[in-house]
Parts: structure tokens; C-alpha cells; sequence
């Protein structure tokens, strides 16, 4: 953690529909996206029509909102669709009953940029965080996304070839430049959980990425957990709901930006968690002559 206190260079913090991410560790609470509308989620009805049951999610939404107006970490929405029928009702749902950014998330390229062209035609993009672009997308979707309005990209730091901290590094790099030629101005880094292995790398990556390049980084790191094959056989069913929470504040120690934390359900006990590991490393930079944003958890969750 303390090698992650001196990362100096320059930090870039972006605002994304009001809420900011990014910056030095320590001084901005970490941002947490719960996602909504999956596959096999117990509201959704029908995941190709887009039939769900809205009063259940509303609640979900709510949830999510109390909690991270009670501890000071910044939250939005990943809203999952499977066709892009479903997509565009789930997203027109989220913007009604939520004031929080939208990450666009849909399972195919042609959802997404189906979902693209409704969020212009109705004025969301500057709500809209596309997710994602990897070093395998298609070229219909940068294009889709230049002449869109939507300004915010989530960056996987994906490179097959090399899938360690260093080859994930060397994707952000050659994705960035591709972006930034189409008009992008937001890049936020995910880099990259599969399993229990790749969360360390991709830890490290998070420090290399905010070294290196700057960019607001985090993960998916309840990717860890969910691919975790013998957990509840060897482990037991109570294991999972710590073992998940301890895998999403691995890399806040290690000063990612933002989580993607997985099924909303779990923010009543995510946004705790990492609210006191935000709160403990606020008193680190405190200690070094800096002050945390106002609102962060450290002056909240006491």
C-alpha cells in the first residue's frame, strides 16, 4: 500500500453524469458498480424481451443508492442486456428511477451499438459509460462510438498473449491511441479478472496502468469469486458472501479507481467493506500532508 502512495504522476479525474473518478490513491472514495438485468438474475423475466420485475428492481436500485449515500463511495449502474430490445428497456428503466452514470453493457457488439444509437436519440450519452473495448472489438464499434455523443469508454486491459501485469499494460496502450483518434475522452481500465490467479496481476496492473498512464483503473473482481469452482464444496456456503468481499477490497489497497463489484444484491455489505478500507487509507494520506475529497467515507461511515 505504501508503494501505491507514490505514484506521482499525473493522475486524470473525469466526470462522468456528475460523479468524478480517478486521481491520486487515497484522496477521492472508490466508485461502485453493481450490476443489474444479468443472465439467471431473479427479476428478470424474460432476458430477451426485456420483461423484468420493476418494483423488485427499483428496490435493488434504491438499495444500492442508500448505501453508498451512507458511506461516500460514488455508484452507478451496469445495466446487462442479452438482445437489444432488452438493453434498450433496461436502460430507459435505469435513467427513469436513476440519477446514477449508466455502463452500457450489453453480451454482443451489436447489442451495444444498438444501445448506442438509443441512448443519443434520447439524449443519455453523456450518462453512458460504453463497456467494453477490448484488443479483439470489432471496428463497427469505434465507429459507432465516433459518431455517437457518448464520451466514456471502459478500456479491458486483455492481451492473450501476455496476461500478466506487463501484457496488460500493452493493451491499454494500444487501445488508448484508437480511441482517443475517435473523439473518446474518458478511458477508464478494467483490468481483467478471470479467477482467484489473475487478481493479483491484475492488482498490479491497476498500480502500472496509474503509473504509467494516468487513467482511472479498477476491476471486476467478483470474477474471482464466481469462477471459484470448489468454494462452496470445500469452504461452505457462508464462505462466499467474505471471500467476495475480500476479493473486491483487494484492489482498493492497491488503489483502483473504481469496482465493478457484480450482482447489485451484494452492495448492503460490498459498499461497507470498502468503505473502511477507504477510510483507512484516507488516514495515510492525511499523515503525508493531504486531505480526501469531501464526503469521502473516512468523515461518514463513523
Amino acid at each position: 500500500m505504501i508503494a501505491v502512495l507514490r505514484i506521482k504522476n499525473q493522475q486524470k479525474v473525469f466526470d462522468i453524469g456528475g460523479v468524478k473518478v480517478g486521481g491520486l490513491p487515497g484522496e477521492r472514495p472508490t466508485l461502485l458498480i453493481g450490476s443489474i438485468f444479468y443472465k439467471q438474475q431473479r427479476i428478470v423475466e424474460d432476458e430477451f424481451e426485456g420483461r423484468f420485475n420493476r418494483s423488485k428492481a427499483e428496490e435493488l436500485i434504491s438499495i444500492q443508492e442508500e448505501f453508498s449515500a451512507r458511506t461516500g463511495n460514488p455508484c452507478m449502474l451496469d445495466v446487462v442486456g442479452a438482445s437489444s430490445k432488452a438493453i434498450i428497456k433496461f436502460l430507459d428503466f435505469a435513467a427513469d428511477v436513476s440519477h446514477s452514470p449508466l455502463l452500457l453493457d450489453g453480451i454482443s457488439a451489436d447489442v451495444r451499438m444498438d444501445a448506442v444509437r438509443f441512448a443519443d436519440e434520447v439524449g443519455l450519452s453523456k450518462r453512458i459509460v460504453y463497456n467494453t473495448i477490448s484488443p479483439e472489438h470489432r471496428k463497427e464499434e469505434l465507429e459507432a462510438l465516433e459518431k455517437s455523443n457518448i464520451r466514456t469508454v471502459v478500456v479491458l486491459a486483455y492481451y492473450p498473449k501476455d496476461f500478466t501485469a506487463r501484457g496488460r499494460l500493452r493493451a491499454v496502450k494500444e487501445l488508448v491511441p484508437k480511441l482517443q483518434e475517435k473523439g473518446i475522452e474518458n478511458i477508464l481500465v478494467d483490468t481483467c479478472v478471470l479467477d482467484i490467479p489473475s487478481l493479483g496481476s491484475a492488482c498490479k496492473a491497476i498500480c502500472a496502468v496509474k503509473d504509467e498512464l494516468g487513467y482511472p483503473s479498477g476491476c471486476g473482481a467478483h470474477n474471482a469469486i464466481e469462477t471459484w469452482r470448489g468454494l462452496r464444496k470445500k469452504m461452505g456456503e457462508k464462505a462466499k458472501n467474505p471471500s467476495t468481499s475480500t476479493a473486491v477490497t483487494l484492489p482498493v489497497a492497491f488503489g483502483a479507481d473504481f469496482i465493478l463489484y457484480g450482482p447489485i444484491e451484494q452492495a448492503s455489505y460490498i459498499f461497507p467493506a470498502v468503505a473502511l478500507v477507504d477510510a483507512a487509507y484516507a488516514q495515510l494520506i492525511i499523515e503525508e500532508g493531504r486531505r480526501p475529497s469531501s464526503g469521502h467515507p473516512i468523515f461518514k461511515i463513523a
